[in-house]
This record gives structure tokens, sequence and C-alpha cells, in this order.
């Protein structure tokens, strides 16, 4: 009885709401809702639910998804792509144009995509490579002699190989980031190979390079304690540079050497008690690379400058007396062979490096005298030959040139130096004659005329006052 009234009264209620505030097409889209009460509990049925719909059957546990055909994906099946791959290579007769005509035929039938690297295990080694350098022997045929490692070893037989690899990764573009992450993972394997294997694989690695087909800095790979102890990393790299510089020239080897970030890390590939400038020196010489031996003393002579700086700022931070920091630089200078006029240089760009300087050029040289002031003793200390002398000045001249709110200051500060005989009268007028900078020139010397001029008459009373004393 309770539930006709309340469907009645509901239903009731919305004819009176659906007739004030709806038209017919409103109606419809009108979501209508009965509730009723029966045992306490409450049910909601909407229309657009309550349709006939096909309700989907149950679904067993462990039923098979069908999947269309072609999102199957084959079994992973490198030895099954290194066989199609030897048979192709095994009619070619070693034919290197037959060979690349082969691969490029090959690449619409074979996976190139899934299996790049074994293809290129196949084209260098002959075969599938596995850890520690050796070839896999699974298979009735598992190596071919058509590769690099059976090669002959001349630069002709190299440069042959290399068009393959060339036509190829043209062909098919997707291959050259295989081919980088390959070369990382063949370098890793050279103590597996034989003296003979080494010097091919070294040999077409500058090629290689030299063409572009894998970075410099595949080559760090070569820093591993297996390759370094025994100095095996260490030959394939000279005998890598040796074919490189035949190749291209030792300017591009040297360019290569610094975009592979290997300048600085030449040292880390001799054994560890080989690690001394004498030896680094005669290995390098006796292969007639010369340039890389001067390269490795830029190097190591720029680390020991920015060592020397860290240790000066650190001096300085601590408070020690000058006395205390000029023995300190002193000693470091003579462990790293660094001159006079290279530290001094050093010294200004470290204190320099410390101001805090006001924006307003007015105020920016009086400040820069002031804290100048305090090092001038420093600067005495290293200020010891001419040519530091006349460094100091050149180094002031580019600062001032380079920090537009100093081009003032030069003037002073180079009084500064004068007045504390940090820098010699001669220097100044051999600086102001023809030993000035080209950096903001002009400026600098019209600056510095009236200084000049004055130092220059001084010089001539001078001159005057002793002849007229030998005179008498």
């Amino acid at each position: 009885m309770f539930d006709r009234q309340v469907h009645s009264h509901t239903t009731k209620k919305i004819r009176e709401v659906q007739t004030k505030f709806f038209d017919k097409k409103q109606l419809k889209k009108l979501h209508k809702s009965y509730f009723y009460s029966q045992q306490n509990r409450f049910f909601c049925f909407n229309p657009i639910y309550c349709m006939s719909q096909k309700i989907e059957r149950p679904v067993l546990s462990g039923q098979r998804i069908k999947t269309r055909k072609r999102d199957e994906r084959e079994k992973y099946d490198p030895t099954g792509f290194r066989d199609a791959v030897i048979a192709g290579l095994e009619k070619t007769d070693g034919d290197l144009e037959q060979i690349s005509k082969y691969l490029d035929i090959a690449g619409n039938k074979l996976d190139y995509r899934r299996y790049g690297e074994v293809l290129f295990d196949i084209l260098i080694a002959g075969g599938l490579l596995v850890p520690g350098g050796s070839i896999s022997q699974d298979g009735e045929k598992p190596r071919t002699n058509y590769c690099i490692f059976d090669a002959p070893e001349s630069m002709e037989s190299m440069r042959n190989h290399e068009q393959v690899f060339v036509k190829l990764i043209r062909r098919y573009k997707y291959l050259e980031k295989m081919f980088e992450e390959e070369m990382g993972k063949v370098l890793l394997f050279v103590k597996g190979f034989t003296p003979s294997e080494r010097i091919k694989l070294a040999r077409m690695t500058a090629l290689w390079l030299v063409n572009g087909s894998v970075p410099p800095n595949v080559l760090l790979v070569l820093n591993n304690e297996h390759l370094i102890k025994d100095g095996i990393a260490l030959e394939f790299l000279l005998e890598l540079f040796q074919t490189f510089k035949q190749e291209k020239g030792i300017a591009y080897l040297i360019q290569a050497l610094k975009k592979g970030g290997l300048e600085s890390k030449l040292m880390d590939f001799f054994p560890p008690n080989k690690r001394t400038e004498e030896y680094f020196k005669q290995v390098f010489l006796d292969k007639e690379l010369n340039e890389i031996v001067k390269l490795h003393k830029a190097q190591a002579s720029q680390e020991a400058k920015r060592e020397l700086q860290q240790t000066l700022i650190d001096d300085i931070n601590d408070e020690k007396a000058h006395n205390e920091i000029t023995a300190d630089i002193k000693e470091f200078s003579a462990r790293n062979n660094i001159p006079d006029h290279e530290i001094i240089v050093i010294i200004w760009s470290t204190i320099m490096s410390l101001g805090e300087w006001n924006k307003k050029e007015e105020l920016v040289t009086d400040q820069a005298v002031r804290h100048l002031k305090t090092y001038c003793t420093l600067f005495q200390a290293f200020a010891s030959t001419d040519r530091s002398e006349l460094a100091l000045i050149l180094k002031v001249q580019e600062f001032c040139y380079e920090n537009m709110n100093f081009m003032k200051a030069f003037q002073k500060i180079i009084l500064l130096f004068y007045k504390t005989e940090v820098i010699s009268e001669e220097i100044i007028l051999r600086w102001y004659k023809d030993g000035h900078s080209n950096k903001g020139k002009m400026h600098f010397l019209e600056q510095m005329r009236k200084f000049v001029e004055w130092l220059q008459s001084a010089e001539e009373e001078s001159e005057s006052e002793d002849e007229q004393k030998n005179g008498d």
C-alpha cells in the first residue's frame, strides 16, 4: 500500500514539472527517475540505462584472446638471421661489389631493424660475437671468411671494405645508431681478438672516424682496466692515430680528440706502472705523433693553472700572509714548470675575480685601486722579469677592454703598479711605443699619453744631469 502511494505521488509531481517547464523536445532529453521504497531499500532507475541491451556473457578466465596476424612478433632468432646472411655472402665469392649489392637487396627480405648488430658482427668478425670476443659456434656454418678480420691488412683493402659499410648505412639510414652501439661493444671485446685482427679493426675504426660513421667519443670505452693493464688499449690507439693522421692529417686528429673529450685523458690509456711524462713522450715521438705530445703538454699546463688558481683562492680565503702565499705559488710553479709571466697573469685574474664591483663607472676605478693595493706585494714577487711586467700590463689592458666599466680605470691601475714598483718605467714606455695590444689601443694610449710624456721628460732631465756631472 505504501509503495503504491509513493509511486502515485512521484509520478504526479513529475508530470506537473514536465508540463510547466518543458516542451516535447526537452522532455525527450529529460532524465526521469523513479524512486521506490521496498524493505527500507531505495532503487533508482534511469530510462537511458533501462533500455533493452545485449547483456555481455561472462568470460571464463584463461580464454585465449586472438591477435591479428600483423601484430604477432616472430621469435628473436639471431642464429637464423646469421645463417641467411652468411649463405648470401658465400654466393658472392668475396667480391666486395657483389657483397654490397647483396646487402642492398637482402634488406628488403631480412629484418635489418631487428638484427642490425648481428649484421655488423658478421661483416666485421665473420659471425656472431659473444662476450669475450669469440665467435658463436652454433649451427653448421657459424662463420664466413668474407669479413674485415679475414681481409688483408693493407690500407687499400681496408678502404674497399669501408665502402661496403658506407653504402649499406647510406641505403638503410636507421643502421647509423646501431653501428655506433655496435662499435662500443666490439671495442670492449678487443682483448679477445688476435693481434692481426686488432690492427685491422684499429685501421677500420680510423676510417670510420674520418668519414663520420662513428663519433670520436666511442674510443672512451677503451678506458677499461682489463684493456689498459696489458697495454692493449694503448697499442690500439697508437695504430688508430697513425692511420687517422695518414688519411686526414694531424690537425683533424687533434680536432677529433678534442671533440671526443680524449685530449685530457690520453695518459689514462697507459698501464698504471708506465704513467710518466717521459714514457708518454717517448711512445708518441716513436710513432711520429709529436703534435699529440704538444697537445698533452698544453692540457697538463691548463690543468696545472686551474689548480694553481684554486690554490691561490683557498690561500686568500684562509687569510694567509702574502709571504706564505708567495711560497706556496713558487713551490707549485716549480713543480709544474709554470713561468713567472704566466703566474702573474693568473694572480691578476684570480684577484680580480674575488672583487664585487660597483656597476657605476665613476665609482669602480677607486674601488679597483683600493682592492689591488692590498695585493701589490704579491704582484712584486712575480714581476721578476721584463716579460712578466709586460704580460701584466697587457692583461690589465685586456681586462679593462672586456669589462666596459673599467675602461677609465686603466691609467690609475698602471700608475698604482708604477708607484709600488711592480712595473718599471722602461716597460711602460715599451708598452706605449710598440708593446701594446690592439684591444682598445687608441683609448688606452690616450689615457697614458700625459703620464708617458712626464716619464720621458723626467728621463731626459736625468740624462742631462748625468751629462753635466760627467762634464764636471
